[in-house]
Protein backbone atom coordinates (compact mmCIF):
# COMPACT_ATOMS: atom_id res chain seq x y z
CA UNK A 1 0.00 0.00 0.00
CA UNK A 2 2.93 2.27 0.14
CA UNK A 3 6.15 3.13 -1.64
CA UNK A 4 9.30 1.24 -0.90
CA UNK A 5 11.71 2.88 1.51
CA UNK A 6 15.44 2.81 1.09
CA UNK A 7 17.31 4.22 4.09
CA UNK A 8 16.85 2.22 7.26
CA UNK A 9 18.64 4.95 9.21
CA UNK A 10 21.05 7.81 8.49
CA UNK A 11 24.45 6.42 7.46
CA UNK A 12 27.11 6.21 10.11
CA UNK A 13 30.29 8.24 9.72
CA UNK A 14 32.21 5.06 8.89
CA UNK A 15 29.87 4.30 5.99
CA UNK A 16 29.71 7.81 4.59
CA UNK A 17 32.53 7.43 2.08
CA UNK A 18 31.13 4.13 0.81
CA UNK A 19 27.69 5.60 0.29
CA UNK A 20 29.03 8.78 -1.30
CA UNK A 21 31.24 6.78 -3.67
CA UNK A 22 28.35 4.52 -4.66
CA UNK A 23 26.00 7.40 -5.41
CA UNK A 24 28.70 9.31 -7.26
CA UNK A 25 29.07 6.36 -9.61
CA UNK A 26 25.33 5.66 -10.09
CA UNK A 27 23.82 9.15 -10.22
CA UNK A 28 24.34 11.73 -12.90
CA UNK A 29 26.00 15.09 -12.45
CA UNK A 30 22.65 16.50 -11.32
CA UNK A 31 22.94 18.46 -8.06
CA UNK A 32 21.47 16.25 -5.31
CA UNK A 33 22.59 18.33 -2.37
CA UNK A 34 19.95 21.09 -2.48
CA UNK A 35 16.19 21.19 -2.82
CA UNK A 36 16.51 23.37 -5.92
CA UNK A 37 18.83 20.89 -7.60
CA UNK A 38 16.72 17.88 -6.69
CA UNK A 39 13.59 19.59 -8.02
CA UNK A 40 15.15 19.89 -11.48
CA UNK A 41 15.38 16.12 -11.99
CA UNK A 42 12.89 14.98 -14.64
CA UNK A 43 13.78 11.27 -14.65
CA UNK A 44 11.79 9.26 -12.11
CA UNK A 45 14.49 6.59 -12.16
CA UNK A 46 17.07 9.15 -11.12
CA UNK A 47 14.73 10.74 -8.58
CA UNK A 48 14.24 7.38 -6.85
CA UNK A 49 17.92 6.55 -6.81
CA UNK A 50 19.03 6.94 -3.18
CA UNK A 51 21.38 9.81 -2.44
CA UNK A 52 23.52 10.84 0.49
CA UNK A 53 22.50 14.15 2.05
CA UNK A 54 25.30 15.22 4.44
CA UNK A 55 23.17 16.93 7.14
CA UNK A 56 21.43 13.60 7.80
CA UNK A 57 24.62 12.22 9.35
CA UNK A 58 24.00 14.36 12.44
CA UNK A 59 20.58 12.68 12.87
CA UNK A 60 22.12 9.29 13.67
CA UNK A 61 20.82 8.00 16.98
CA UNK A 62 18.35 10.86 17.40
CA UNK A 63 15.40 9.26 15.61
CA UNK A 64 13.73 5.84 15.71
CA UNK A 65 14.31 3.24 13.02
CA UNK A 66 12.23 4.14 10.00
CA UNK A 67 9.09 2.16 9.13
CA UNK A 68 8.94 0.57 12.58
CA UNK A 69 6.44 1.73 15.25
CA UNK A 70 8.27 4.48 17.12
CA UNK A 71 9.22 4.45 20.78
CA UNK A 72 11.06 7.06 22.80
CA UNK A 73 14.79 6.97 22.05
CA UNK A 74 16.94 5.94 25.00
CA UNK A 75 18.46 8.97 26.71
CA UNK A 76 16.14 11.38 24.86
CA UNK A 77 15.38 13.36 27.98
CA UNK A 78 13.42 16.02 26.12
CA UNK A 79 11.02 13.47 24.63
CA UNK A 80 10.66 11.63 27.93
CA UNK A 81 9.96 14.84 29.81
CA UNK A 82 7.34 15.90 27.27
CA UNK A 83 5.70 12.48 27.40
CA UNK A 84 5.54 12.53 31.19
CA UNK A 85 4.13 16.07 31.20
CA UNK A 86 1.08 15.18 29.09
CA UNK A 87 0.20 11.72 30.42
CA UNK A 88 -2.24 13.29 32.87
CA UNK A 89 -4.28 14.59 29.90
CA UNK A 90 -4.67 11.16 28.30
CA UNK A 91 -7.86 9.14 28.95
CA UNK A 92 -7.60 5.55 30.15
CA UNK A 93 -8.58 3.90 26.87
CA UNK A 94 -6.78 0.61 26.14
CA UNK A 95 -5.20 -0.01 22.71
CA UNK A 96 -7.63 -1.53 20.21
CA UNK A 97 -6.95 -4.64 18.19
CA UNK A 98 -3.43 -5.78 17.45
CA UNK A 99 -0.47 -4.41 15.54
CA UNK A 100 1.10 -7.11 13.36
CA UNK A 101 4.43 -6.79 11.61
CA UNK A 102 2.68 -5.56 8.47
CA UNK A 103 1.18 -2.10 8.14
CA UNK A 104 -2.37 -3.38 8.57
CA UNK A 105 -4.09 -3.35 11.95
CA UNK A 106 -6.32 -6.25 12.98
CA UNK A 107 -9.62 -5.43 14.66
CA UNK A 108 -11.34 -8.72 13.78
CA UNK A 109 -11.46 -9.88 17.39
CA UNK A 110 -12.20 -6.46 18.82
CA UNK A 111 -14.98 -4.74 16.91
CA UNK A 112 -17.81 -7.21 17.61
CA UNK A 113 -17.60 -6.64 21.37
CA UNK A 114 -17.12 -2.90 21.15
CA UNK A 115 -19.97 -0.89 22.77
CA UNK A 116 -22.60 0.28 20.32
CA UNK A 117 -22.55 3.72 21.92
CA UNK A 118 -18.85 4.16 21.02
CA UNK A 119 -17.63 5.90 24.19
CA UNK A 120 -14.21 6.61 22.63
CA UNK A 121 -15.32 8.37 19.42
CA UNK A 122 -13.48 5.73 17.37
CA UNK A 123 -13.55 6.80 13.73
CA UNK A 124 -12.77 3.33 12.40
CA UNK A 125 -15.92 2.00 14.12
CA UNK A 126 -18.51 4.63 13.22
CA UNK A 127 -16.73 7.62 11.61
CA UNK A 128 -17.11 9.65 14.81
CA UNK A 129 -15.52 13.11 14.44
CA UNK A 130 -16.89 14.88 17.54
CA UNK A 131 -14.84 13.72 20.53
CA UNK A 132 -16.60 12.45 23.64
CA UNK A 133 -13.70 13.61 25.83
CA UNK A 134 -14.19 17.16 27.09
CA UNK A 135 -11.70 19.72 25.85
CA UNK A 136 -10.92 18.07 22.51
CA UNK A 137 -11.89 20.00 19.36
CA UNK A 138 -13.86 18.28 16.59
CA UNK A 139 -11.94 16.69 13.75
CA UNK A 140 -11.80 18.66 10.51
CA UNK A 141 -13.73 16.36 8.16
CA UNK A 142 -15.13 18.98 5.81
CA UNK A 143 -14.37 22.66 5.25
CA UNK A 144 -16.68 25.55 6.15
CA UNK A 145 -16.47 27.50 2.90
CA UNK A 146 -19.22 26.65 0.36
CA UNK A 147 -18.31 25.01 -2.94
CA UNK A 148 -14.78 24.44 -1.67
CA UNK A 149 -12.61 21.32 -1.70
CA UNK A 150 -9.96 20.94 0.98
CA UNK A 151 -7.14 19.77 -1.28
CA UNK A 152 -4.40 17.51 0.03
CA UNK A 153 -2.37 14.32 -0.39
CA UNK A 154 -1.22 11.62 2.03
CA UNK A 155 1.89 9.43 2.29
CA UNK A 156 4.56 11.78 0.93
CA UNK A 157 7.13 12.78 0.23
CA UNK A 158 7.18 10.44 -2.73
CA UNK A 159 10.68 10.08 -4.17
CA UNK A 160 9.40 10.67 -7.72
CA UNK A 161 6.98 13.54 -7.14
CA UNK A 162 8.72 16.21 -9.24
CA UNK A 163 6.39 15.89 -12.25
CA UNK A 164 3.35 16.08 -9.97
CA UNK A 165 4.66 19.03 -7.98
CA UNK A 166 5.64 20.73 -11.24
CA UNK A 167 2.05 20.32 -12.40
CA UNK A 168 0.68 21.86 -9.22
CA UNK A 169 3.16 24.72 -9.50
CA UNK A 170 2.24 25.41 -13.11
CA UNK A 171 -1.39 25.70 -12.03
CA UNK A 172 -0.49 27.88 -9.03
CA UNK A 173 -2.21 25.23 -6.94
CA UNK A 174 -1.25 24.75 -3.30
CA UNK A 175 -2.22 21.71 -1.25
CA UNK A 176 -1.82 20.16 2.18
CA UNK A 177 0.85 17.45 2.19
CA UNK A 178 0.52 14.84 4.93
CA UNK A 179 4.08 13.60 5.32
CA UNK A 180 5.19 10.33 6.92
CA UNK A 181 8.17 10.88 9.20
CA UNK A 182 10.03 7.87 7.79
CA UNK A 183 9.60 9.19 4.25
CA UNK A 184 10.92 12.58 5.34
CA UNK A 185 14.06 10.91 6.66
CA UNK A 186 14.38 8.77 3.53
CA UNK A 187 13.85 11.65 1.07
CA UNK A 188 14.82 14.93 2.79
CA UNK A 189 15.21 17.07 -0.33
CA UNK A 190 11.80 15.97 -1.56
CA UNK A 191 10.32 16.96 1.79
CA UNK A 192 11.87 20.42 1.50
CA UNK A 193 10.16 21.01 -1.83
CA UNK A 194 6.71 21.18 -0.22
CA UNK A 195 7.67 24.28 1.77
CA UNK A 196 9.59 25.75 -1.15
CA UNK A 197 6.51 25.46 -3.35
CA UNK A 198 4.21 26.98 -0.75
CA UNK A 199 2.31 23.85 0.27
CA UNK A 200 1.13 23.21 3.82
CA UNK A 201 2.90 20.33 5.60
CA UNK A 202 1.07 18.17 8.14
CA UNK A 203 2.05 15.02 10.04
CA UNK A 204 1.03 11.55 8.86
CA UNK A 205 2.81 9.73 11.73
CA UNK A 206 6.23 8.09 11.81
CA UNK A 207 5.49 4.61 10.45
CA UNK A 208 1.90 4.77 9.12
CA UNK A 209 0.35 2.29 11.56
CA UNK A 210 -3.17 2.02 12.96
CA UNK A 211 -2.74 4.50 15.80
CA UNK A 212 -5.43 3.12 18.12
CA UNK A 213 -3.62 -0.23 18.26
CA UNK A 214 -0.42 1.32 19.65
CA UNK A 215 0.61 1.79 23.28
CA UNK A 216 0.63 5.24 24.85
CA UNK A 217 4.39 5.58 24.40
CA UNK A 218 4.18 4.49 20.75
CA UNK A 219 1.35 6.93 20.00
CA UNK A 220 3.37 9.75 21.53
CA UNK A 221 6.56 8.77 19.72
CA UNK A 222 4.79 8.44 16.33
CA UNK A 223 3.71 12.07 16.68
CA UNK A 224 6.77 13.48 18.40
CA UNK A 225 9.46 12.13 16.09
CA UNK A 226 7.45 12.94 12.95
CA UNK A 227 7.27 16.54 14.12
CA UNK A 228 10.97 16.49 14.98
CA UNK A 229 11.89 14.98 11.59
CA UNK A 230 9.99 17.65 9.67
CA UNK A 231 11.58 20.36 11.82
CA UNK A 232 15.06 18.86 11.34
CA UNK A 233 14.75 18.40 7.57
CA UNK A 234 12.42 21.20 6.46
CA UNK A 235 12.70 23.75 9.24
CA UNK A 236 9.07 23.94 10.38
CA UNK A 237 7.02 22.21 13.08
CA UNK A 238 3.52 21.26 11.86
CA UNK A 239 0.32 21.93 13.79
CA UNK A 240 -1.90 19.41 11.96
CA UNK A 241 -2.03 15.68 11.31
CA UNK A 242 -4.07 13.00 9.61
CA UNK A 243 -4.42 9.47 11.04
CA UNK A 244 -3.40 6.65 8.69
CA UNK A 245 -6.53 4.76 7.61
CA UNK A 246 -8.50 7.38 9.57
CA UNK A 247 -7.87 5.29 12.69
CA UNK A 248 -8.26 7.65 15.65
CA UNK A 249 -10.08 7.72 18.98
CA UNK A 250 -10.11 10.09 21.93
CA UNK A 251 -6.92 8.63 23.43
CA UNK A 252 -5.00 9.30 20.21
CA UNK A 253 -6.69 12.68 19.77
CA UNK A 254 -5.66 13.64 23.30
CA UNK A 255 -2.00 13.00 22.49
CA UNK A 256 -2.30 14.96 19.25
CA UNK A 257 -4.02 17.86 20.98
CA UNK A 258 -1.44 17.96 23.77
CA UNK A 259 1.28 18.20 21.10
CA UNK A 260 -0.50 21.04 19.29
CA UNK A 261 -1.83 19.01 16.36
CA UNK A 262 -5.35 19.41 14.99
CA UNK A 263 -6.90 16.22 13.57
CA UNK A 264 -7.93 16.22 9.91
CA UNK A 265 -10.07 13.42 8.46
CA UNK A 266 -12.18 13.35 5.27
CA UNK A 267 -15.74 12.79 4.08
CA UNK A 268 -15.04 11.08 0.76
CA UNK A 269 -12.42 8.45 -0.11
CA UNK A 270 -11.07 8.19 -3.63
CA UNK A 271 -9.70 4.74 -2.70
CA UNK A 272 -6.77 5.56 -4.99
CA UNK A 273 -4.45 3.84 -2.52
CA UNK A 274 -6.37 0.56 -2.91
CA UNK A 275 -6.17 0.40 -6.71
CA UNK A 276 -4.82 -2.95 -7.81
CA UNK A 277 -5.45 -4.54 -4.42
CA UNK A 278 -8.47 -6.57 -3.44
CA UNK A 279 -11.53 -5.68 -5.47
CA UNK A 280 -10.64 -2.03 -6.22
CA UNK A 281 -9.80 -1.33 -9.85
CA UNK A 282 -8.52 1.78 -11.59
CA UNK A 283 -12.04 2.25 -12.95
CA UNK A 284 -13.43 2.20 -9.40
CA UNK A 285 -11.13 5.07 -8.44
CA UNK A 286 -12.21 7.00 -11.53
CA UNK A 287 -15.81 6.44 -10.48
CA UNK A 288 -15.12 7.79 -6.98
CA UNK A 289 -13.63 10.98 -8.41
CA UNK A 290 -16.54 11.30 -10.83
CA UNK A 291 -19.10 10.80 -8.03
CA UNK A 292 -17.56 13.63 -6.01
CA UNK A 293 -17.54 15.87 -9.08
CA UNK A 294 -21.21 15.05 -9.74
CA UNK A 295 -22.09 15.96 -6.15
CA UNK A 296 -20.30 19.27 -6.49
CA UNK A 297 -22.16 19.98 -9.70
CA UNK A 298 -25.58 19.15 -8.23
CA UNK A 299 -25.19 21.55 -5.29
CA UNK A 300 -24.30 19.12 -2.50
CA UNK A 301 -21.65 21.54 -1.24
CA UNK A 302 -23.62 24.77 -1.67
CA UNK A 303 -23.53 25.51 2.06
CA UNK A 304 -20.22 23.96 3.13
CA UNK A 305 -17.28 22.35 1.39
CA UNK A 306 -15.73 18.92 1.77
CA UNK A 307 -12.51 16.89 1.84
CA UNK A 308 -11.65 13.82 -0.23
CA UNK A 309 -8.83 11.42 0.66
CA UNK A 310 -6.16 11.28 -2.05
CA UNK A 311 -2.51 10.26 -2.04
CA UNK A 312 0.98 11.13 -3.20
CA UNK A 313 1.64 7.42 -2.99
CA UNK A 314 2.65 6.18 -6.41
CA UNK A 315 2.42 6.65 -10.14
CA UNK A 316 -1.28 5.88 -10.25
CA UNK A 317 -2.46 8.10 -7.39
CA UNK A 318 -0.53 11.15 -8.61
CA UNK A 319 -1.65 10.54 -12.20
CA UNK A 320 -5.26 10.39 -11.05
CA UNK A 321 -4.85 13.75 -9.33
CA UNK A 322 -3.58 15.24 -12.59
CA UNK A 323 -6.25 13.50 -14.65
CA UNK A 324 -9.13 14.92 -12.60
CA UNK A 325 -7.67 18.29 -11.64
CA UNK A 326 -9.43 20.34 -14.33
CA UNK A 327 -12.75 18.63 -13.61
CA UNK A 328 -12.43 19.32 -9.88
CA UNK A 329 -11.57 22.95 -10.63
CA UNK A 330 -14.67 23.25 -12.78
CA UNK A 331 -16.99 21.49 -10.33
CA UNK A 332 -15.79 23.27 -7.19
CA UNK A 333 -15.49 27.00 -6.95
CA UNK A 334 -12.26 26.73 -4.95
CA UNK A 335 -9.55 24.14 -4.28
CA UNK A 336 -7.48 25.20 -1.27
CA UNK A 337 -5.16 23.74 1.39
CA UNK A 338 -6.82 22.73 4.66
CA UNK A 339 -5.23 25.56 6.63
CA UNK A 340 -6.41 28.14 4.11
CA UNK A 341 -9.94 26.73 4.23
CA UNK A 342 -10.17 27.43 7.97
CA UNK A 343 -8.08 30.64 7.95
CA UNK A 344 -5.23 29.02 9.86
CA UNK A 345 -2.65 31.58 8.78
CA UNK A 346 0.04 30.28 11.14
CA UNK A 347 0.46 26.67 10.03
CA UNK A 348 3.63 25.98 12.02
CA UNK A 349 4.97 26.59 15.49
CA UNK A 350 7.54 28.92 13.92
CA UNK A 351 6.07 32.37 13.35
CA UNK A 352 8.16 33.51 10.37
CA UNK A 353 6.08 31.61 7.80
CA UNK A 354 2.41 32.19 7.00
CA UNK A 355 -0.42 30.88 4.88
CA UNK A 356 -2.79 33.30 3.16
CA UNK A 357 -6.31 33.72 4.47
CA UNK A 358 -9.10 32.12 2.49
CA UNK A 359 -10.05 35.50 0.99
CA UNK A 360 -6.43 36.22 0.07
CA UNK A 361 -6.02 32.81 -1.55
CA UNK A 362 -9.14 32.99 -3.72
CA UNK A 363 -8.14 36.53 -4.71
CA UNK A 364 -4.89 35.20 -6.17
CA UNK A 365 -2.44 35.52 -3.27
CA UNK A 366 -1.72 31.81 -2.94
CA UNK A 367 1.62 32.26 -1.15
CA UNK A 368 2.38 34.82 1.53
CA UNK A 369 5.86 36.23 1.09
CA UNK A 370 8.18 36.46 4.05
CA UNK A 371 11.00 34.71 5.79
CA UNK A 372 11.40 30.99 5.24
CA UNK A 373 12.27 29.04 8.40
CA UNK A 374 15.77 27.59 8.56
CA UNK A 375 16.00 23.86 9.18
CA UNK A 376 18.15 22.35 11.87
CA UNK A 377 19.61 19.98 9.30
CA UNK A 378 20.93 22.75 7.10
CA UNK A 379 18.06 22.49 4.63
CA UNK A 380 16.74 26.01 4.87
CA UNK A 381 17.83 27.12 1.46
CA UNK A 382 14.39 27.11 -0.07
CA UNK A 383 12.28 29.91 -1.43
CA UNK A 384 8.53 30.36 -1.01
CA UNK A 385 8.09 31.06 -4.70
CA UNK A 386 8.48 27.50 -5.95
CA UNK A 387 11.43 25.72 -7.43
CA UNK A 388 10.41 22.84 -9.64
CA UNK A 389 10.96 22.94 -13.35
CA UNK A 390 11.08 19.32 -14.40
CA UNK A 391 8.65 17.64 -16.79
CA UNK A 392 5.24 19.16 -17.31
CA UNK A 393 3.35 16.53 -15.39
CA UNK A 394 0.72 16.27 -18.09
CA UNK A 395 -0.63 12.80 -18.74
CA UNK A 396 0.73 9.73 -17.03
CA UNK A 397 3.47 10.37 -14.48
CA UNK A 398 6.32 7.89 -14.62
CA UNK A 399 7.33 6.39 -11.29
CA UNK A 400 9.93 3.70 -11.59
CA UNK A 401 13.59 3.32 -10.78
CA UNK A 402 13.28 0.22 -8.63
CA UNK A 403 15.92 -1.71 -10.55
CA UNK A 404 18.55 0.96 -9.90
CA UNK A 405 17.53 1.13 -6.27
CA UNK A 406 17.71 -2.63 -5.83
CA UNK A 407 21.22 -2.70 -7.27
CA UNK A 408 22.32 0.12 -4.98
CA UNK A 409 20.85 -1.62 -1.96
CA UNK A 410 22.63 -4.85 -2.79
CA UNK A 411 25.95 -3.05 -3.02
CA UNK A 412 25.67 -1.04 0.17
CA UNK A 413 24.43 -3.90 2.31
CA UNK A 414 23.81 -2.89 5.91
CA UNK A 415 23.64 0.82 5.20
CA UNK A 416 20.40 0.50 3.29
CA UNK A 417 17.60 -1.99 2.89
CA UNK A 418 14.55 -2.20 0.65
CA UNK A 419 11.28 -1.97 2.57
CA UNK A 420 8.57 -4.14 1.09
Amino acid sequence: MRLSSFFTSPPTVSSTLLVAALFASTASAQDRTTEQGEAQISSATEECTPYYYPPMASAAGKFPTVWVPATIIANDTNAQAKYNSILGQIPNIPPKGTQPASLEGDFSNFTPSYPATDPDCWWTYDQCVTPKLAGLPPDLAGVPEPQTLGYGFDDGPNCSHNAFYDYLSQNNQKATMFYIGSNVMDWPLEAQRALADGHEICVHTWSHRYMTSLTNEEVFAEFYYSMQAIKFVVGVTPTCWRPPFGDVDDRVRAFAHALGLRTIIWQYDSNDWKAGTGNITDADVDANYEALIARAQNGTFANAGTIMLTHELNNFTMSEAVKFYDQLKSAFKYLVPMGVAINQTQPYVETNYSLPTFEEYISGTTTVSGGTPQSTGGAGQSSSTGSGSGSSGAGRITVDGMGAVTAAVALVGGVMSLFA
